[in-house]
């Protein structure tokens, strides 16, 4: 064999071997890319099982795998994954004021075209973030919350109103949605926007009055109802097992209207709460008609939503994101998950509940609303809504007017400093109230 000939295998294994360091990040030669996603989200019991097997159900034929981290405590989860520098591939959160905050820190990825498309108004409003204007997240499920729930039966005119607003870290938000939707409804989608994101002052007296309302329309309460009411659970006390809708393992809630007596016969609360009222003896009606509204505003509703957004560069995880809001991932989803159960989506086309009660959620949801209105707590900057929380829980206990003039004072003052925060990639006030979208 000549010198030339016996260099030849080793020139080109070199060439092979350049050419395979070089392509390694696109796929070849073996990556170093895991082949699993990560999906973190905040269900866990039944309904995250459904969503589990919609997952696993969504196979993209390129051999990668998904994994999904369910969990109470998602706030959490991710601050703690991010500052590891170990983040999810995917996460889903309700709040559009944490999302946008990571939109301008750079954390996200802005979405591919496909899932843009279904990032329907008022729960994905697109971001202006270094000079673009881009879409960050796009909402999988929703959910209405102007409404009320009541015992077959019993009168509209003196509702006896139970009120939970246990809830672990997130304590209070129950109360936040009372303090909205009265707001809402008294006072208009513009009013509501402008003190969404932090335009209009906590002692406006429009702001005032909602809160003031929310305590006339709760009336007189005894010490020992007032703790009791700050003590337990959204979900009421323990009864027959069954799935957590707002993500917990089970263990069985029975709901307010249950577990509270015979004398509570209203509960304000969002369109989750059917799966501890499935059945006929509760019925659920627009709360507009028990907030002292005005009229004019009876077709606006509140509403939120769990949106999924990228954490990483990884153009896989985008294509994730656009499959998990496809009109196929819904049908999943939803044939998946109990009746009870079943998700409500954005688009009057995409498969709705069947169930009685979920019908006439879905109606009202992708129908009979005129405008729907994203949760104001939710649009908030965090540091903003845990004082809100904080707040309710406050006034709840003491419902005076000098405790609120300190507690709105106090709102005024972390709502001035956030909004010194504030910069490029801040909420656009046109995309918080909307008309129904798809």
């Amino acid at each position: 064999m000549s010198r030339r000939m016996s260099r030849r295998p080793l020139t080109v294994f070199r060439a092979f071997l350049a050419v395979c360091l070089l392509a390694v990040t696109a796929g070849a030669c073996g990556s170093t890319r895991p082949e699993t996603l990560v999906v973190l989200g905040p269900w866990t019991g039944p309904e995250g099982d459904a969503f589990e097997a919609m997952l696993h159900r969504l196979d993209d034929g390129t051999g990668r795998t998904y994994t999904y981290q369910g969990t109470r405590s998602l706030r959490e989860t991710l601050v703690a994954q991010l500052e590891a520098g170990d983040p999810p591939d995917v996460a889903i959160l309700n709040s559009i004021g944490e999302l946008t905050e990571y939109a301008r820190a750079n954390r996200l990825t802005p979405l591919d075209r496909a899932a843009t498309a279904r990032a329907y108004p008022p729960w994905a409003p697109r971001l202006d973030v270094n000079g673009m204007r881009r879409t960050y997240w796009v909402p999988l499920k929703v959910d209405l919350k102007s409404l009320v729930w009541s015992k077959e039966g019993r009168s509209a005119a003196a509702p006896e109103w139970c009120v939970g607003l246990a809830s672990q870290a997130t304590s209070g938000w129950p109360g936040t949605d009372w303090v909205e939707d009265i707001l809402l409804h008294q006072a208009g989608p513009a009013t509501y926007t402008e003190w969404a994101v932090g335009r209009l002052s906590w002692r406006d007296p429009r702001v005032r009055r909602a809160w003031t309302t929310w305590a006339q329309l709760l009336g007189d309460r005894s010490k020992a109802s007032i703790d009791r009411s700050l003590t337990t659970s959204y979900v009421g006390t323990a009864g027959p097992a069954k799935g957590d809708g707002k993500g917990g393992d089970g263990g069985g809630p029975r709901g307010l209207l249950d577990s509270f007596g015979p004398r509570c016969t209203h509960e304000h609360q969002s369109a989750f709460i059917r799966y501890v009222y499935a059945d006929d003896r509760v019925r659920v009606d627009p709360a507009a008609g028990f907030l002292g509204g005005r009229p004019a505003y009876d077709g606006a509703y509140e509403v939120a939503g769990d949106m999924a957004a990228v954490f990483t560069d990884d153009p896989a995880a985008r294509a994730l994101v656009d499959r998990l809001s496809s009109k196929r991932a819904r049908t999943l989803w939803r044939a998946g998950a109990a009746d009870e159960l079943r998700p409500f989506f954005p688009d009057a086309t995409d498969p709705q509940p069947t169930d009685p009660t979920g019908r006439r959620i879905a109606e009202i949801l992708t129908g009979k609303a005129r405008t729907l209105c994203f949760d104001a707590s939710d649009v908030m900057p965090p540091g903003v809504r845990d004082a809100f929380h904080r707040a309710v829980l406050q006034y709840f206990r003491q419902p005076s007017d000098d405790r609120l003039d300190e507690l709105l004072g106090h709102l005024d003052t972390v709502r001035t400093e956030a909004a010194a925060d504030a910069g490029p990639g801040r909420l656009p006030e046109s995309g918080i109230c909307a008309p129904p979208g798809g």
